[in-house]
């Protein structure tokens, strides 16, 4: 039994969201993206919080490049090559693109950083800082850990076995509310269905496929590109059965409350974005399959190996083997079984873009 929800289904005929009580998905909204939410105030951004891919290392953001120019390459080398950072932080990523893009790819390449939060003082002039992804866009759309922020309400099976929708306090506290019905219902029905045993939950990603697809749809006015999505993730096969929903704070998970002291976040069901997209493209217009592969897997074939120099290189150039000890060293944390490794890559082409093809590891001096 969840704690908080026995019995507590409110007095007959009484609003859901009478006082304080909310669906998930609207507390989560104001908690993270109102005036005073959590991605809006705060110097230190996301980072003071939550160590992602990009912030444990510069590798990451140099295989993101490498996938830039992979893409580039599929694309036939448009006079402008996009590159879009979906919710950019504080730019950390797209500055850390530009930066290890070849000269003459940079100088094509246009970036957009994607963010909620105002624009950081000091950032690279090149970047365009928008509320809302581009229209048009030809190359690269990457959403790092955007997904698993965007609210989602929580179903939770009752004593009756009927799935109903989690209402939360401000506090943390929670409650049973009304029965999910509509499209929430089709969603669970068919992405992750509900047995009914008491106290099994789950976190409805109907609106996280609906913002998957419209930001896909930025390419889809463009020549296309690619898509990708990198988050924790799971698939039908293996959805968790009371769900995922949890916090973050000062580097630390803890529970999750709306109130705008910590993150807020769950995992998400990329099988699912992914088929949203399919089921917006027009008749006779069928993209190409989308992959979902582990981090580990995906950057590997970027370049990130973690090989260890060679010993003997510490003879002859210690401060390289230095160097290289290190890059080891950070590509094993991006790799990591049972950490970032365990991230989930959707890659999502539109177009003529073969995602599989982008994925074949090719050595450094041919790829230049």
């Amino acid at each position: 039994m969840t704690p908080g929800t026995a019995g507590a289904t409110g007095p007959e005929g009484t609003p859901e969201t009478h006082g304080e009580w909310r669906g998930w998905r609207e507390a989560t909204r104001h908690a993270l993206y109102g005036p005073e939410g959590f991605y809006r105030v705060g110097a230190e951004g996301p980072a003071g919080h939550f160590r992602t891919s990009v912030h444990a290392s510069p590798l990451f953001a140099g295989a993101v490049a490498r996938l830039l120019c992979r893409v580039d390459e599929a694309l036939g080398r448009p006079a402008a090559l996009d590159f879009v950072d979906m919710a950019a932080g504080r730019g950390e990523l797209v500055t850390g693109v530009l930066a290890a893009l070849p000269a003459g790819v940079a100088a094509r390449t246009r970036a957009y950083a994607v963010e909620v939060a105002a624009r950081p003082a000091g950032l690279d002039r090149r970047v365009r800082w928008l509320a809302e992804p581009p229209p048009g866009v030809t190359g690269l759309l990457f959403a790092n850990e955007w997904l698993d922020n965007v609210p989602v309400e929580v179903a939770e099976v009752d004593a009756g076995g009927v799935a109903r929708r989690v209402l939360v306090r401000g506090d943390g506290a929670e409650r049973l509310g009304e029965p999910v019905t509509g499209a929430e219902a089709e969603w669970l029905a068919r992405w992750w269905p509900l047995t009914g045993e008491e106290g099994l939950r789950a976190e409805i990603g109907l609106p996280r496929d609906e913002a998957w697809a419209s930001a896909v749809a930025a390419l889809d006015g463009g020549d296309g590109g690619l898509a990708v999505a990198v988050d924790y993730a799971h698939t039908a096969a293996g959805r968790p059965p009371f769900g995922t929903l949890t916090g973050f704070r000062e580097g630390r998970e803890t529970e999750p409350v709306p109130d705008g002291s910590c993150d807020i976040t769950a995992h998400v069901a990329l099988d699912a974005c992914a088929a949203a997209h399919t089921a917006r493209c027009a008749p006779g217009r069928a993209p190409r399959d989308a992959l979902v592969r582990p981090q580990r897997e995906v950057l590997r074939a970027l370049g990130v190996t973690g090989a260890r120099p060679p010993l003997a290189l510490a003879s002859t150039d210690p401060a390289a083997y230095v160097r290289g000890l290190a890059s080891a060293s950070q590509a094993a944390e991006l790799t990591a079984p049972g950490g970032l490794g365990d991230f989930a890559w959707l890659l999502q082409p539109v177009g003529a873009v073969d995602a599989a093809a982008l994925l074949v590891d090719v050595a450094d001096h041919e790829e230049q």
